[in-house]
């Protein structure tokens, strides 16, 4: 399936009917489209599992079509409040996964143009209600490949800064690096039509109206986070992957990460991050394989922490206690806040 979670497929999709298939969520980690890092988080997977399910269940409620179909325990498919210990099995409807065609430096996308239903859109879908620091935006607006008056804004943003409104980001989700596009070229791409494109912003907007009700509830603030979609056997926009998770969105506690940000925040800071981003400059396609660095692990104190934070977050935004003695996300994020900058100043 990837490098953070696997795939058992029970029932294959067809052109015409969607498929059954169980994702199971590992401990692995994935940061800046490297693929599976040295160090795996324990407990990461079932924390994964069980905020994930909360989301999906509540935007259930809502109307909103989600390809969730609950989470198995003791081998048997089951609603979250029903589940007794954590768990990292969920069960999902599947639809089909129509990859582009690499041609030189480009991607071939005319296999859209043929279809019409019960496969994945293939892009992500990004939110953005804040600039946190390592936000992507930064360095777009340096590049010029993105404008101001995308933004809404007239000047150069600050670290952290608030948006006047949320700013909906779309970029390419099966290409061996994630390329922004502009919502012109999203549309092209996947022969999109105009109310489809509609439907994905007012849905996008939903969930991430949800997303900052329920975080904000345990004194998180919601920065950025991405969703992706399907269309299911009748061309029904439906919410697949997952969502809500310290993977999918970018959370900060009285101004400190707590997401992958955590460990994107170090690995910054190495020289394999600096080789990779050159190589990305001169090679889009291939660069993987033209890295001679391999990442380095966690520092064993940061790894730790960043395992309680994952379990904070499950007990926290649930309101149960699945994993038992642990503190507050505000004591965990403290410690690493005290690892990242504090040890870095002196």
């Amino acid at each position: 399936m990837g490098s953070v979670k696997d795939l058992i497929v029970l029932e294959k999709p067809l052109k015409n009917k969607s498929g059954r298939g169980r994702f199971v969520f590992s401990d692995r980690y994935s940061v800046f489209d490297w693929g599976e890092m040295p160090d795996h988080i324990e407990n990461k997977g079932k924390s994964l599992c069980l905020s994930a399910a909360y989301f999906f269940e509540k935007l259930e409620t809502m109307g909103i079509k989600t390809h969730y179909q609950g989470l198995i325990e003791d081998g048997k498919l089951n609603r979250l409040i029903n589940i007794k210990e954590p768990v990292e099995v969920m069960e999902v409807k599947l639809i089909r996964v129509l990859p582009p065609q690499p041609e030189g430096n480009f991607y071939n996308y005319s296999i859209y143009k043929n279809e019409n239903n019960n496969f994945l859109i293939p892009l992500e879908i990004i939110y953005r209600k804040s600039l946190p620091e390592g936000s992507s935006v930064f360095k777009r607006l340096r590049e010029r490949s993105l404008k101001l008056k995308n933004l809404s804004l007239k000047e150069m943003p600050l670290s952290g800064q608030t948006l006047n409104q949320p700013f909906l980001d779309v970029s390419t989700k099966l290409e061996s690096s994630d390329r922004y596009l502009n919502w012109k070229e999203a549309k092209e791409i996947v022969n999109f039509k105009d109310d489809d494109i509609k439907e994905i912003k007012r849905i996008t907007l939903l969930v991430n109206k949800l997303i900052t009700k329920e975080v904000e509830k345990i004194g998180l603030k919601y920065e950025d986070g991405k969703i992706e979609f399907g269309f299911d056997e009748k061309r029904n926009l439906l919410l697949v992957d997952v969502l809500g998770t310290l993977d999918e969105c970018r959370f900060t506690f009285d101004g400190i990460p707590v997401s992958k940000e955590i460990a994107r925040i170090f690995y910054r800071k190495t020289s394999w991050y600096q080789e990779i981003s050159e190589v990305k400059k001169k090679d889009k396609l291939n660069w993987k394989n033209k890295v001679d660095l391999a990442p380095p692990p966690l520092p064993p104190d940061l790894r730790e922490l960043i395992t309680i934070a994952y379990c904070a977050f499950a007990n926290e935004i649930t309101g149960r206690k699945w994993f038992k003695n642990i503190p507050s996300m505000r004591k965990v994020l403290e410690e690493i806040n005290k690892i990242l900058y504090e040890k870095n100043e002196n």
